[in-house]
């Protein structure tokens, strides 16, 4: 699923840095690149409590958008500052969204196990070049954001779904964004888990007991093992399901929590393949786009990727031969892959060839359907 507790805060920091510039593929050639700007926003869902009932669900969330020229970009690491683990990408701080169109259309993101909205900053920094507003949202309990990792947040994956459609109530009634997003082209993105929460807001129905039937078989994977982010959870959780909240939350999880408003949605390396039967991904409709990585051995292609494009009908699958499940996160720097091995699979340039590779994937299927 991805992302492994850093042990320390994870932080954003704004460092002196250079100008953004990409490289545009053929396909976009005729598109052009503008500037990023990158702010973001504490909302909450006052419908549901934060996993300690002592407040609000918090969805604190980056936004990224197209902006004007007014200053230089800086680079966005993650980590302690002073010895950062990733380099996130490039933005400038100018509040302001660009004129150069009335609305925009949205792309809403949705992190991996344990992550955080930005180790997906270098797909939203490519949509936003290419006239997007992206939102991404930390999900509670499940986010090494500067949070602690709760048994809940790992468990209870279709609250991860909720968070997206709260999250887009706030942003049409945002003052700087609300009246920029063009409502009828909104999508959504997801990595590992963030797969799964996209293919459950598009109408995918989850069932924990096909889950459990499935890690019971030959075909089980390692979606059904512990997870590296958080391998005490099976005990933490064995306490948090007799509380009221998780009770209430588990009664609802086959509940359809699809959004009629996303008008398509793209999985990278989606996980938990084996919590949908082939009749619980008839419901959805809209276009799906699936990114496998063939290397993967946390999601595995053949019980995810694979599986998911076989049975959601219309589905759109592409693969990238030489990505790992990890390779969707943000580029290490060599601290990082000193420290963090499991995470940092390949060199910085190697990752950056992916993501390019994923990108263009990504802002095709979307410039597409949307």
């Amino acid at each position: 699923m991805t992302d492994i507790r850093l042990f320390v805060v994870s932080a954003l920091c704004l460092l002196l840095a250079g100008p953004v510039s990409a490289e545009s593929g053929d396909d976009e050639a005729d598109k052009e690149i503008v500037p990023v700007g990158m702010t973001s926003r504490d909302f909450e869902d006052s419908e549901r409590t934060e996993w300690a009932g002592e407040g609000p669900r918090p969805l604190v969330t980056t936004i990224w958008y197209p902006t004007e020229s007014s200053q230089d970009a800086s680079e966005v690491t993650i980590g302690n500052p002073e010895d950062p683990l990733f380099i996130a990408g490039k933005a400038q701080g100018n509040p302001r969204v660009s004129d150069e169109h009335d609305r925009y259309p949205l792309i809403l993101l949705s992190h991996g196990t344990g992550g955080a909205g930005q180790h997906l900053m270098w797909l939203a920094t490519r949509l936003a070049e290419q006239g997007y507003i992206v939102a991404a949202v930390n999900h509670h309990g499940n986010t090494s954001a500067g949070e602690t990792y709760r048994p809940e947040g790992f468990m209870l994956w279709w609250e991860r779904t909720r968070d997206l459609s709260v999250l887009l109530d706030h942003l049409l009634e945002d003052s700087t964004f609300g009246d920029r997003i063009d409502g009828l082209r909104i999508g959504a993105a997801g990595f590992s888990l963030g797969g799964y929460t996209v293919i459950s807001l598009a109408g995918g129905l989850t069932s924990m007991e096909a889950f459990r039937s499935f890690c019971e078989s030959r075909d089980r994977d390692a979606t059904c093992e512990l997870q590296a982010e958080f391998p005490g959870v099976s005990d933490d959780y064995r306490h948090a399901a007799t509380l009221d909240h998780v009770r209430e939350s588990m009664a609802r999880h086959d509940e359809s929590w699809r959004d009629d408003r996303f008008a398509a949605v793209y999985a990278m390396a989606p996980a938990l393949g084996g919590a949908f039967t082939q009749r619980g991904l008839m419901p959805i409709v809209v276009p799906v786009g699936i990114l496998g990585a063939p290397r993967d051995h946390v999601a595995p292609i053949q019980t995810n990727a694979e599986y998911f494009a076989e049975h959601i009908e219309g589905a759109e699958l592409e693969m990238i031969d030489d990505a790992r499940h990890y390779s969707f996160l943000s580029r290490c720097t060599e601290s990082g892959r000193e420290r963090l091995e499991l995470l940092c699979t390949e060199s910085a340039e190697a990752r950056a060839a992916i993501h390019e590779q994923a990108a263009r994937k990504v802002i095709e299927f979307f410039d597409q359907h949307l």
